[in-house]
């Protein structure tokens, strides 16, 4: 009988220390919960995307936002007269899609409004010239902030320009990122098959054959600026160039991974639509990279848009967001894309999710994109 009382005293012991070892497990999943979740989280199944406010003021349009401290942030946006009574420094409307301009938050991002109804950019002359000024087209604009200088990237016409400022309101001239970029026909210059525009189901008589640049990407890393763009189409890929950030922006050069990664190989059965299109939307088009760093690696938002869904359509239809990572150490090596590609919401039609403009605040990850056809609004990353 001793011996048997012996036993189930140490079983009875045993049973106590897997007690207090699982409650400590517990506790300490419970306790990291506590903190925001990461992108890395998300990566790895245990965060979703949720609407935090379904509008915070701004207009539909892709919107690059920075925090500026003390609960206030910038919001780079381009918008037109149709949109929000935009003017140029001319004081004439600004034609569809518009210029660049500024909205500002001073409650940490809840809502926005326009600082001024007018282009940030200023014309060399009056009236404003789009050839010579861009006034018309200054879309998907991506703005960084370093501790001496603010770097913008744009698309005008599928071409991708580049400028500085000393305090994010101010811009110097433009620079192409590349000559010739934009769409040109091969017989103007020839081109690799990763910048070649190849056959879309829906679309006939293309008059370019090239590729190069489309809405763009940047980062900055110490003296390193890297600028991310669409390079071909159907299928897409997307590709980065690199350079000292203080040198002449028209010199930055490919980077050593060409494409970073692409898209989907084909369009897929063409009746397709929702989930069974998940895995083509990203047949035509890669590009819009938002970038954050965070833990280990470089994360980017891209926009993935599969093309039109019929024939003389005469607009892309079918957009969705997609997600990628690099290495910090490696941020122009092989980018992994993430399995669950497209992120937050099916294929959509037209007004999909395609456009992410991220930001961390007090540790929380939001993500400014649309929250219907007519509304933008906020998303929050949130523990599952």
């Amino acid at each position: 009988m001793k011996l048997i009382g012996n036993f189930v005293t140490k079983k009875s012991q045993w049973a106590v220390l897997f007690l207090y070892i699982g409650l400590f497990v517990v506790g300490i999943g419970l306790h990291a919960q506590d903190a925001p979740p990461t992108l890395l989280d998300f990566w790895e199944g245990r965060a979703h995307w949720q609407v935090d406010l379904a509008d915070v003021g701004l207009p539909i349009g892709e919107s690059d936002t920075l925090d500026r401290g003390e609960g206030v942030l910038w919001s780079y946006l381009h918008a037109s007269y149709e949109s929000s009574g935009i003017l140029d420094q001319c004081g004439q409307p600004v034609e569809f899609p518009g210029c660049t301009t500024l909205w500002e938050s001073e409650d940490n991002g809840q809502s926005f409004s326009l600082t001024a109804p007018f282009c940030m950019m200023t014309c060399e002359a009056c009236p404003c010239d789009d050839q010579r000024d861009h006034i018309t087209a200054q879309q998907y604009p991506r703005v960084v902030a370093t501790d001496d200088l603010f770097y913008m990237a744009y698309e005008w016409h599928a071409q991708t320009i580049l400028r500085t400022s000393e305090d994010g309101l101010n811009w110097s001239d433009w620079a192409y990122l590349r000559v010739p970029g934009g769409t040109w026909p091969m017989s103007y210059d020839p081109c690799s098959d990763i910048e070649r525009i190849g056959e879309h189901p829906f679309i006939r008589g293309q008059a370019d054959g090239c590729l190069v640049g489309a809405p763009p990407g940047l980062y900055v890393d110490g003296d390193i600026l890297y600028v991310f763009v669409a390079a071909g189409s159907a299928p897409a890929h997307m590709r980065c160039y690199k350079g000292a950030r203080h040198g002449p922006l028209d010199e930055l050069q490919l980077c050593d991974t060409d494409p970073l990664f692409s898209g989907a190989t084909e369009y897929g059965p063409v009746a397709l639509s929702g989930a069974d299109a998940n895995p083509y939307f990203d047949f035509r088009y890669i590009s819009s990279a938002d970038l954050l760093a965070d833990g280990d690696y470089l994360y980017m938002f891209y926009e993935g848009i599969r093309g039109p869904d019929e024939l003389e359509r005469g607009m892309d239809t079918q957009f969705a967001l997609g997600f990628a990572r690099a290495p910090l150490d490696a941020i122009d090596g092989p980018w992994e894309l993430f399995p669950g590609n497209p992120i937050i919401q099916d294929v959509a039609f037209n007004w999909g999710i395609g456009h992410a403009d991220v930001i961390v605040l007090d540790g929380v990850t939001y993500l400014y994109s649309a929250t219907d056809q007519r509304t933008r609004g906020r998303y929050v990353l949130a523990w599952n």
